[in-house]
């Protein structure tokens, strides 16, 4: 049976956030790693991508590298790594860069940030292969790989993907306001403990995950001032993997205003959530660094 390895190298939302505030949970933004054979899958082009591309050189100094990347969307935290990726450079290299939007858009925004008003390095100098695949609408198969998509709650618009290998699956889903589908809206709002029922589109994407990335950054306080910023609640990401009968659950893009403290009282109130609702779900935050064999 082939093993999948997931690798945090950004975690943090927003912004990057260095400092011994965040040194536990890691301050650069969203960028994670799936590792199945020889065959490498990129979510999201963060800070975290630059650290992920300079341990590609340092491994394989002579060899090519080929690398899928998947875009939840082009806001700058998500994209910021990219002109900072080393294997960029080198002509040795393939990068398959895929677009939900099937409108080339991922690859415009890249080439956009690049220009000379924001980069000192022109996109077109990259001396890699750049190829822009668009995601067919049911599922793709990529090195033996199905990968779905699914439209998720988002400023701007943005993308959730889900990776099968071998009967195993594992779930992105970042930059998801989660609570603006709830579908018993007053029975929550009459009692906090309900379960906050989600779209059976969504739940049924979740199924049976073995690991869900799902981006949690606030607690049910703070999302009464930031309703509409595109983001989830983590006790809601936790009701949402519970209605899917997740393995794992990776809370995900850390608020830049939580210290690692705040981050674990975050994660003891999801974990209490859970037990509330009879569940048997990992709970965990997402770390730099952290690697898991699926």
């Amino acid at each position: 049976m082939t093993d999948a390895f997931v690798r945090f190298w950004g975690t943090r939302g927003s912004i990057p956030t260095p400092g011994h505030r965040t040194r536990r949970y890691g301050g650069n933004t969203s960028c994670v790693s799936l590792r199945v054979g020889n065959a490498l899958y990129v979510c999201d082009g963060g800070t975290g991508l630059r650290e992920l591309g300079v341990s590609l050189m340092q491994e394989q100094p002579n060899d090519a590298i080929e690398a899928h990347l998947f875009f939840s969307h082009t806001h700058w935290d998500h994209i910021q790594g990219f002109p900072f990726f080393m294997p960029a450079y080198s002509s040795k290299n393939t990068l398959y860069v895929y677009d939900a939007t099937r409108e080339e858009r991922v690859r415009q925004l890249l080439l956009g940030q690049m220009r000379s008003d924001y980069f000192p390095v022109a996109f077109s100098d990259l001396g890699s292969t750049i190829i822009s695949r668009a995601l067919e609408t049911g599922e793709t198969l990529i090195d033996g790989v199905c990968v779905r998509h699914i439209e998720q709650v988002h400023p701007g618009r943005s993308f959730a993907y889900s990776f099968n290998v071998a009967g195993k699956k594992i779930v992105y889903a970042t930059d998801s306001e989660l609570d603006l589908s709830i579908q018993n809206v007053s029975e929550c709002d009459a009692n906090r403990d309900r379960l906050r029922q989600l779209p059976a589109e969504l739940v049924k994407f979740v199924q049976g995950a073995d690991l869900l990335i799902a981006d949690g950054q606030y607690t049910d306080e703070e999302y009464a001032t930031k309703v509409g910023w595109g983001h989830a609640r983590a006790s809601t990401v936790v009701d949402l993997a519970v209605q899917a009968g997740v393995g794992q659950l990776a809370i995900f893009h850390h608020d830049p205003m939580h210290a690692d403290e705040d981050v674990d009282q975050l994660l003891a109130v999801a974990r209490s959530r859970v037990e509330l609702h009879g569940a048997r779900i990992s709970v965990f935050g997402a770390r730099e660094g952290l690697e898991l064999r699926i």
